[in-house]
């Protein structure tokens, strides 16, 4: 079967009240439209034609590594109108998934069911029964049960209006019958647009056969009109990421207060989560992992046996197996540390490697580093590796003992064993071995008296 994706993504979302396109809004840090574009990517034989208008090029731009068609809907005139824009793109023996940008939560679950429901003799849609149904399309059905038509809330009688059966839009059908019946569409309604709709009644009277389906949750074909609906639909998302790392066996302390917005190349076992921890972009957690409340990662390596304390940053960096970072610690983009690393509170580290059993306990920075194995850092220590123009590195040997308060003026190297002494500026090399300090003297000036504040 080769299957054609159209996405309609031309509405301009007025009730968000953005100057960002409704589609781009996002849940879980990806887009709505690409939500909707990566659970379509998984159905084979698929081509994908996003249907755009209202802040199209925003949107184009924002998107523009997916593997999609752009056809631009300059006016929308309804749905009716979005698919006609995309008829040259459409051959006869195509299936025609239809879909929408701003419904995200779509299952490959229930695109599967509409695709195998279709065929020459029949069109496959999805609907769903709500409590409140207003403001949706009714599903109008015959005494049998068979799919009369859909009619539209504004188009509906009283009695119409009763059925809580409605149309959630989403539909497939062979290319040849969707070119036919769109290109017959007219826009004599309530709204004066071109509904997509009217195709159910027009392949009734064709003597195709409807044939319905539902998801299994009624989330899934939940559209964002305004804020509050993005926030419903981003708590969906998130409490069934939770679930899964739950089945994954990882133990979440709270997990109504972890937010998973984006992937896992690989899990280890016995992981806990402590509250209020966001994962993003790719990571990887190994064995007896604990990772303390606060704490945000991102697209970093995180081994065996390691203990990230409160309220840490962890963002495209590599963790070695039973190190502990935190609490406050911040390791920034190529960090990389071996293992057995101490990495205490208010520690930066920054583009810096440290090698296996190396302690930077208290309020360092750490940038442009070769930290060998060993080495102790003390309190206040700073790498001063930025001119204001080019960066430069320091190396730090293996049983180096940086004293507190110091600043190493890149690019410079501390000898193997060697000893720096609290509050030094070291500019040069220094020696193995050695104790190297520089301090100005220290002297007490008897008669010195405090100023005192003069008379007004």
């Amino acid at each position: 079967m080769t299957v054609k994706t159209l996405i309609l993504a031309a509405g301009q979302g007025t009730r968000m009240r953005s100057a960002l396109p409704k589609v781009l809004h996002k849940v879980a840090n990806r887009s709505l439209l690409q939500h909707v574009y990566d659970t379509s990517k998984q159905i084979d034989e698929n081509d994908i034609i996003i249907i755009y208008g209202h802040g199209g090029e925003l949107v184009k731009q924002t998107l523009s590594e997916l593997d999609a068609q752009w056809v631009e809907q300059k006016e929308q005139l309804g749905t009716g109108h979005a698919v006609l824009q995309a008829d040259s793109l459409i051959e006869k023996k195509d299936t025609i998934l239809i879909l929408y940008g701003d419904v995200p939560l779509l299952s490959k679950q229930s695109i599967d069911t509409l695709l195998a429901n279709v065929t020459q003799q029949s069109l496959a849609l999805l609907t769903v029964k709500l409590g409140s149904p207003t403001g949706y399309g009714r599903i109008v059905r015959t005494h049998s049960g068979d799919v009369l038509k859909i009619v539209e809330q504004k188009d509906a009688t009283e009695q119409e209006q009763l059925i809580n059966e409605v149309n959630t839009g989403i539909l497939a059908v062979k290319g040849e019958q969707l070119k036919n019946w769109v290109s017959r569409i007219d826009n004599s309604n309530a709204q004066q647009e071109l509904y997509l709709t009217d195709v159910i009644e027009m392949a009734v009277n064709d003597g195709i056969v409807i044939k319905t389906s539902q998801p299994e949750s009624i989330d899934e074909v939940l559209g964002v009109n305004n804020r509050k609906q993005l926030s419903h639909l981003e708590r969906v998302y998130q409490a069934a990421q939770a679930d899964k790392l739950m089945e994954l066996g990882v133990t979440l302390l709270d997990p109504a207060r972890v937010d998973c917005r984006g992937s896992f190349a690989s899990l280890g076992q016995d992981i806990s989560v402590d509250i209020n921890v966001i994962f993003e972009g790719e990571n990887t957690l190994g064995n007896n992992v604990k990772i303390g409340a606060n704490t945000i990662i991102n697209n970093s390596v995180i081994a065996d046996n390691v203990e990230i304390l409160a309220n840490c940053i962890i963002d495209n960096a590599v963790v070695g197996a039973g190190s502990r970072i935190g609490p406050f610690a911040r390791l920034r983009p190529q960090a990389e540390l071996s293992e057995q690393v101490h990495i205490g509170n208010f520690v930066e580290i920054k583009k810096s490697t440290v090698a296996k059993g190396s302690k930077i306990n208290h309020l360092s920075y750490i940038g442009d580093a070769t930290i060998g194995s060993q080495v102790n850092i003390g309190a206040g220590t700073i790498t001063c590796n930025y001119d204001g123009v080019n960066k430069a590195r320091t190396v730090i040997k293996d049983g180096a003992f940086i004293g507190s308060d110091t600043q190493l003026i890149a690019p410079v190297t501390v000898g193997k064993n060697a000893t720096i002494g609290a509050g030094s500026t070291i500019t040069k090399n220094t020696p193995d071995e050695q104790l190297t300090l520089t301090r100005s003297k220290q002297i007490s000036i008897q008669s010195w008296q405090r100023p005192v504040k003069k008379e007004q």
